[in-house]
């Protein structure tokens, strides 16, 4: 990630100052197991200082496609590998000051493999019954943007419902 100072010219025709954080996206994945339970991860984040309830997520590599990066990021956080990726949407989580774009994976179909964190990860696999994820209260249980998007997506549209439990 670096950060970059532009002078640009607004829409409006003012020229202005920018600070622009420019990071190369990421992918986020909402996996969901065959038996109905949403997979999430409980890790530390400095910037925040404390633990956040989140979905599992991962920047592309240069070169790499934002599937191939949710694919490599659900084996290497939760253990889990998706037979089956669908992109949902693409959502900007900073604009104001931030260029990364991610993109928004449903995960299903899942196989158990085994968790491979980078050396500097440590984090908590949390699975939870379909209705108790979709429970999580946006600002109290979860707290980043990207699993408050993850989580309300599923909740609005009516083609997940396929995963509540029976």
């Amino acid at each position: 990630m670096t950060l970059e100072v532009d002078r640009v010219v607004e829409p409006s025709g003012m020229e202005v100052e920018r600070e622009v954080l420019r990071h190369p996206g990421a992918a986020v994945l909402l996996p969901v197991t065959n038996d109905g339970r949403v997979v999430l991860v409980r890790q530390f984040r400095y910037a925040a200082g404390e633990f956040l309830l989140e979905a599992p997520a991962g920047t592309i590599d240069p070169g790499e496609r934002p599937e191939e990066t949710a694919s490599r990021e659900l084996v290497e956080e939760t253990g889990y590998f998706a037979k089956r990726l669908e992109k949902l949407v693409e959502f900007y989580p900073s604009p104001g000051i931030l260029e990364e774009k991610m993109y928004l994976f449903a995960a299903t179909d899942l196989e158990a493999r085994t968790q491979s964190l980078d050396e500097d990860e440590s984090l908590e696999v949390v699975e939870l019954p379909w209705d108790d994820a979709m429970a999580l209260v946006p600002g109290v249980d979860v707290r980043d943007a990207k699993t408050i998007i993850a989580l309300s997506y599923f909740r609005t549209h009516s083609a997940f419902a396929q995963f509540n439990a029976p």
